[in-house]
């Protein structure tokens, strides 16, 4: 699985999201096995982290073992499913019934008001609690995770139909429209690698060392920042190795002047046309950031409240670092919420010089 992918499971599957942060407070409400060990632990296992193909949920220590999976000797994942949850607070008192709506989307798709009658809840109270731990709606999930499967199941599929069916999709227009929307191109062209995108991009001097800006037919796919330009066109080699690059600084010189400003802290004095490719919850939070006025900072905490996931602080962490355009969507206007700046994909240093340029009056 690639870091994008890892990222995008992280923002929709909380179970992985539970695992890969060894999050104790879900201890007792599922269990992961690995299928490269045969062997199953509680999240929280100090383990180290297996690829996310190679791991499976169980709701309890049973399911796992009837799969032909055996305990963890260290983290004796069947104790922890014995533990009382009086232990947990807050929207952990709800891990239990969002583990069982995700077993039940998983096996089957359903509405979300069939789901909360599967579930015996409200509509609105599984919308609600669903979307403040997971961080998107149940739709959006099983949107997120068809889509996955579609990729997954493209290359070695005898056709596009076929792929489509399999993830789960019940027509090749929705497929179409969710592989557009979700992962940026065609499943046809998914198929073929993406042999059939191009990409034109163009490398050029800023005041924060070097910037590299690619675009599709659609707008701007990748703005990254760097020391050299031979790293960077390494950088867009390796990240897109099955489309064809374009080197044209003529034809992006406007776009990449405008970015070019950016990095000396100046205002985009229209929006660009963006080619952003990520999930739902990316999706949102990259919008999100977008509104934040130049010359200001905003917390995690606040931009998650923004989004209407306050308790998805982590998630909305992990969605600025795959933020794939520097400072066109400005990640770089996160803080944490004791005032320090926290990471930045390009370098804190940079994320310090684009702020205090950013508080300079405009000429």
């Amino acid at each position: 699985m690639s870091p994008m992918n890892a990222v995008a499971d992280a923002t929709t599957d909380p179970r992985w999201r539970a695992v890969i942060e060894r999050d104790r407070q879900w201890d007792g409400r599922f269990v992961f096995a690995v299928t490269s060990t045969k062997v199953f632990c509680r999240p929280s296992c100090p383990a180290r982290r297996p690829r996310r193909d190679r791991v499976r949920f169980y709701t309890t220590a049973h399911e796992a073992r009837a799969a032909g999976f055996r305990a963890c000797k260290r983290c004796g994942p069947e104790s922890a499913l014995t533990g009382g949850r009086d232990a947990l607070h807050g929207d952990a008192l709800h891990t239990p019934l969002i583990v069982r709506a995700i077993s039940l989307l998983e096996k089957d798709a359903m509405t979300v008001t069939q789901l909360a009658a599967a579930l015996d809840v409200s509509r609105a109270h599984l919308q609600r609690v669903f979307t403040r731990v997971v961080g998107c709606t149940p739709t959006e999930w099983q949107r997120a995770q068809r889509s996955e499967r579609l990729r997954a199941g493209l290359p070695g599929s005898a056709s596009v139909s076929s792929a489509a069916f399999d993830a789960g999709f019940d027509s090749l227009p929705s497929a179409y429209g969710a592989a557009s929307a979700h992962l940026g191109m065609s499943p046809g062209a998914l198929r073929r690698g993406a042999s059939g995108e191009t990409v034109f991009y163009t490398i050029v001097p800023c005041a924060l060392g070097f910037v590299l800006v690619a675009m599709t037919s659609r707008g701007v796919h990748r703005v990254v920042l760097g020391d050299t330009a031979e790293v960077l066109e390494t950088t867009l080699r390796d990240a897109l190795h099955a489309a064809e690059l374009v080197r044209d600084d003529a034809a992006l010189g406007d776009i990449s002047a405008r970015v070019v400003a950016l990095a000396s802290g100046a205002a985009l004095s229209h929006a660009l046309p963006l080619d952003l490719r990520g999930t739902a919850f990316q999706q949102r939070v990259w919008r999100e950031l977008q509104r934040i006025p130049r010359g200001e900072t905003i917390t995690y905490a606040e931009l998650a409240a923004r989004i209407g996931a306050p308790k998805a602080v982590r998630a909305v962490g992990t969605a600025c670092g795959a933020n794939p355009v520097a400072m066109v969507v400005p990640c770089h206007r996160v803080v944490r919420a004791d005032g320090t700046l926290g990471g930045y994909a390009w370098g804190v240093e940079r994320k310090v010089r684009l702020l205090r340029d950013e508080k300079l009056p405009t000429a």
